[in-house]
């Protein structure tokens, strides 16, 4: 059977929280103006009262509400798919399996919390959501989800990415949301950057602060986002909670759990429901980011904002500083600073590994996996295909049936024109 698809009675009914299991705990917010532990207040006129109850909830549970579950019907139960063809191709006794979440409308994993993040702040009266953007894939989610629940959405998205993904921005027009190319003149964030730098390919920590002050500055607006923050992360638990249920019966116990990382979501939500049984179960979590941004590998562990401009709280994680600025690399979604905070106490307490990846070996792997299984890969979701192929063919060299699970969170099918440059050999490496 190369396809298990689970039945609806399957999709889970509640979030899973990871923050009463992590090995210690995560150091609190700092509010930017007083440096001292945000309260909860403090952040209201950023996120609504609800999702800031998620945020500093210690609820090992939390419950989907049945407005979201009924949006989650569209897509869910995701595939997760044997990759036997990939397996003959590289001719290991490997058994190697991927999440599949470029099945939702949008294509990408993202809709599991920006679902949730319009229905909430659609409940306490919220008109319009402001964020920001890199590959679009975050976007185009949120734009999908406030159009469901009748919101008004304003995108920042990050200039190289606006330039590179020009259907991004189209199929987050079609969802009726405005999408701006940041640094722009909108903001006061924008135009400090742009007197800088005319020529600016932006960051997805610009973009942050373009959206975060919109959002602080208009009327019955908040701000979304799609990574990082424990809420968001929660909401993505979903994948990995089906994950967990489709091997179990399949009756498989996988001995890899691979995804890539850039603010922390895809994998977090991947892999968390396995963190606290992995090393007892002898699962090894590998976390992916590319060389150009590598966060985890090279990054400081302290306390630092999440945008460029300084508008959002510190918090306590990996960072190669909020003014950095990463080249225009492909995988727009993994070019961020910092990374979320319980995913970084886990790779400081050894629980999770990060590797950091080159932009030609990611599109190598893309090419083959999408030549052996024809699905096109995100090149956000390159990185885990390259890691899972390495270790199957550690597997093949060792003579060992390993059993080999990485998150493909999202297609590829905008993403052509950097296939298209790979293909040429006009594609730069990092």
């Amino acid at each position: 059977m190369s396809r298990y698809v689970l039945d609806e009675e399957y999709l889970p009914k509640k979030w899973y929280n990871i923050i009463p299991d992590l090995p210690e705990k995560i150091p609190p917010p700092l509010n930017p103006a007083t440096k001292e532990p945000i309260k909860p207040h403090e952040l209201e006129p950023v996120f609504p009262k609800s999702l800031i109850r998620q945020e500093m909830s210690e609820e090992r549970w939390i419950r989907i509400p049945e407005e979201v579950l009924e949006i989650y019907r569209l897509y869910r139960p995701t595939p997760l798919i044997r990759a036997e063809r990939l397996e003959k191709a590289l001719k290991t006794p490997a058994k190697i399996f991927y999440k599949y979440e470029g099945v939702s409308p949008p294509g990408s994993h993202k809709p599991n919390t920006a679902i949730a993040q319009a229905y909430y702040n659609m409940k306490e009266g919220v008109e319009m959501l402001t964020t920001e953007t890199g590959a679009g894939q975050w976007g185009s989610a949120l734009a999908f989800a406030t159009n469901l629940f009748g919101l008004k959405c304003r995108v920042y998205m990050v200039k190289a990415s606006y330039e590179q993904k020009p259907y991004r921005r189209v199929l987050m027009e079609t969802w009726k949301a405005e999408v701006i190319p940041s640094p722009s003149k909108l903001t006061e964030s924008g135009r400090r950057i742009l007197e800088k730098d005319p020529n600016c390919p932006g960051s997805l920590g610009i973009a942050i602060s373009e959206a975060v002050e919109t959002a602080v500055k208009s009327e019955n607006t908040k701000y979304s986002l799609g990574s990082v923050l424990n809420h968001v992360l929660l909401h993505q638990t979903i994948v990995g909670l089906e994950v967990k249920k489709q091997l179990e019966l399949l009756d498989l116990k996988p001995d890899y759990l691979i995804g890539c990382v850039g603010g922390g979501s895809n994998y977090a939500g991947f892999s968390y429901p396995f963190v606290k049984d992995a090393e007892k179960e002898g699962i090894e979590l590998i976390a992916v980011e590319p060389r150009a941004c590598p966060t985890l590998t090279s990054g400081e562990y302290r306390y630092d904002f999440g945008d460029t401009a300084g508008l959002t709280p510190l918090l306590m994680m990996y960072t190669l500083g909020h003014d950095f600025i990463p080249p225009p690399i492909h995988a727009g979604g993994l070019r961020y600073h910092g990374m979320a905070p319980s995913l970084c106490i886990l790779v400081k307490n050894g629980i999770m590994k990060p590797v950091a990846l080159g932009q030609l070996e990611v599109f190598e792997a893309g090419v083959l996996f999408s030549r052996a299984e024809g699905i096109v890969p995100a090149p956000e979701s390159a990185h885990a295909v390259k890691v899972a192929i390495d270790k199957a063919l550690e597997a093949k060299r060792a003579g060992e049936e390993k059993i080999i699970v990485f998150n493909l969170s999202g297609h590829g099918y905008f993403d052509l024109k950097a296939y298209e440059e790979y293909l040429k050999g006009t594609l730069p490496d990092t």
